[in-house]
């Protein structure tokens, strides 16, 4: 794989923080959720931004 700039590592390291943060969020959201249907979908979602992390945590070899 060829190295990363630092412009690409900074741009990374920004979506990341973006990405654990609305995984955080969501997580805490869906806790705090009545319906059962509706907690679930906001689950979801947490685990797709999870997954988003852990793909951008891979680029830089984390």
């Amino acid at each position: 794989m060829t190295e990363l700039t630092s412009k690409e590592l900074e741009l990374i390291s920004d979506c990341l923080t973006a990405e654990a943060l609305v995984c955080k969020k969501a997580r805490a959201y869906s806790k705090t959720l009545t319906d059962v249907e509706l907690s679930a979908a906001v689950e979801r979602i947490a685990d797709e931004h999870e997954q988003r992390y852990n793909v951008l945590l891979g680029l830089i070899g984390g």
